[in-house]
């Protein structure tokens, strides 16, 4: 599973590359599509809000102008202003009132731009006109340019080109108006103007470049919701799966349970009383052969339907403790002397290495007698004939306590210990092995340790033996409790001799 979150990842991200690269090659600007209309949304909204705004631009424009181009020529240049502007909202107005998923942005771009070169002409008309009247003419030229280029600068700041259109003219007419008059004055004029042609260009590319990258991160953004949706999406749907998984596993086991323990109940007890020769010898001696295998094969089907179901009530969280003061100590003892005979059968040594006076661990009995059970069994079963096995008990660093069989089989290499300790699974060893088992053993040690909030651990190196460790918290240590201590008697004051004879005197007067 860890090697796949890579290789999706590295899908998902190639898949995108592959998205934006088709947008870019249908996009006419080299963005996304769907940022080509965002970009000419804002441009028409700019300009849509900003209407009322160049309207007074133009009326204190043109009659500023009539001083020196007269009423006249002052008042049909602001009528023609006015209708290149009121075309330029209306076209924004359809714009926006069209749906995007039908819209030429092409054509639509192209119409923004002609009509923002119209409008940057207009001006470029109304500038030229004051020119070599006098030093006022020319700060009032400047000084409308650059109010001019400043507006248009910041309406059209989401479409580059036509920011060109609308201001260049301007600024170009203007300054070479300045350069012809042939002072040092001018000239310094119209180097000022060519400044500040450059100075709003480049606020100008600064705010597009901002609102394509606003843009982007939105629309990164709203690709992650929709990612995390559709993962939450997949999460409960495999979520249901697998709690209606979980209950028809939980069905199946428990009819199965039944069904399969009845005929094993029969098949064992049969097969015993066969084995055992009860209604006396067989004819055959080859018989008692077969229902001893009968036996073995349906103990060994037995157990491992008894495992089957203790690991999946442990997944399924059904699993109860049934908690008491537990002395690990006793357990492994007993768990030492019922192995004992199939140990010596195989010329196993088993040593013993406790801890003395270890006091009670609060747990299950069952479960951590099932836990050493299988811990020691998987050690004889793979430890050579004349090897040694350690049992250990005793402290943890921690003050909690552990027990640990260690033996001097051919060990487990490190890459095949997770498979160990999966369910079903078996290491090559332990497949080369005659005596191979289901690889539920180690699985559910170890389940069950962490139900006691302890830790399970494998060491193992080849051609030298493994050990398993099984800790568990400090928490679950039973300390000895400090015996009670009964409290003295209360000391009485001391009378004096007066005091005596006054209270004799009072008892005698009373019996009298």
């Amino acid at each position: 599973m860890p090697s796949e979150k890579p290789l999706a990842k590295r899908r998902r991200l190639a898949a995108q590359r592959v998205r934006e690269a088709r947008e870019r090659l249908t996009s006419t600007t080299g963005t996304s599509v769907a940022f080509d209309y965002e970009l000419l949304r804002q441009f028409a909204e700019n300009r849509l809000s900003a209407s009322l705004v160049v309207l007074l631009l133009i009326g204190t424009v043109g009659f500023l102008s009539s001083v020196w181009v007269g009423a006249v020529a002052a008042g049909a240049w602001t009528a023609a202003v006015l209708v290149i502007h009121a075309i330029i909202v209306t076209k924004c107005r359809q714009f926006l009132s069209e749906p995007s998923t039908t819209q030429d942005l092409k054509r639509w771009r192209l119409r923004f731009i002609v009509l923002d070169l119209f409008y940057g002409l207009a001006w470029m008309y109304n500038l030229i006109h004051p020119v070599g009247q006098d030093e006022g003419s020319s700060t009032f030229m400047l000084f409308v340019m650059l109010l001019v280029v400043a507006v248009s600068s910041m309406l059209a700041s989401s479409l580059p080109i036509a920011v060109f259109a609308a201001t260049v003219p301007v600024t170009f007419a203007v300054a070479l108006n300045f350069a012809l008059q042939g002072d040092l004055h001018n000239y310094i004029l119209g180097i000022m103007a060519i400044a500040a042609q450059g100075y709003f260009t480049l606020l100008a590319h600064r705010l597009y470049s901002a609102g394509l990258a606003t843009l982007v991160a939105r629309a990164e953004k709203d690709a992650l919701i929709g990612e995390l949706e559709q993962a939450k999406l997949i999460s409960d749907d495999a979520r249901r799966r697998a709690e209606g998984s979980n209950i028809a596993k939980s069905q199946f086991l428990a009819q199965m349970s039944h069904e399969l323990r009845t005929p094993l109940n029969a098949i064992l007890g049969f097969s015993e009383v066969m084995k055992t020769e009860v209604f006396g010898p067989h004819q055959v001696a080859a018989y008692k052969d077969y229902s001893n295998d009968i036996h073995n094969s349906g103990q060994h089907l037995l157990n491992l339907i008894n495992e089957i179901l203790d690991l999946s009530r442990i997944e399924a969280g059904r699993y109860e403790l049934n908690e008491e003061p537990v002395s690990i100590t006793n357990v492994v003892e007993d768990c030492h002397h019922l192995l004992t005979l199939r140990a010596k059968n195989r010329g196993i040594t088993i040593h013993e290495v406790f801890e003395p006076e270890l006091p009670r661990l609060w747990a299950d009995e069952r479960a951590i007698r099932q836990v050493f059970l299988n811990l020691l069994s998987n050690a004889i079963k793979f430890t050579p004939s004349g090897g040694e096995v350690w049992l250990k008990v005793g402290w943890t660093a921690a003050g909690g306590q552990y027990m640990s069989v260690k033996d001097t089989g051919p060990g487990i290499p490190e890459e095949e210990i997770p498979v160990v300790l999966a369910k079903f699974g078996q290491g090559s060893n332990a497949i080369k092995s005659a005596e191979q088992g289901t690889g539920l053993g180690l699985p559910i040690a170890k389940n069950l340790v962490e139900l006691h909030g302890g830790t399970f651990t494998l060491k193992s190196k080849v051609r030298i033996g493994t050990e398993l460790i099984a800790t568990f918290p400090p928490e679950r240590v039973m300390a000895a409790l400090p015996p009670l201590s009964e409290p003295s008697p209360p000391i009485q004051p001391q009378q004096d001799g007066n005091a005596s004879s006054r209270k004799k005197r009072s008892l005698f007067q009373l019996s009298a």
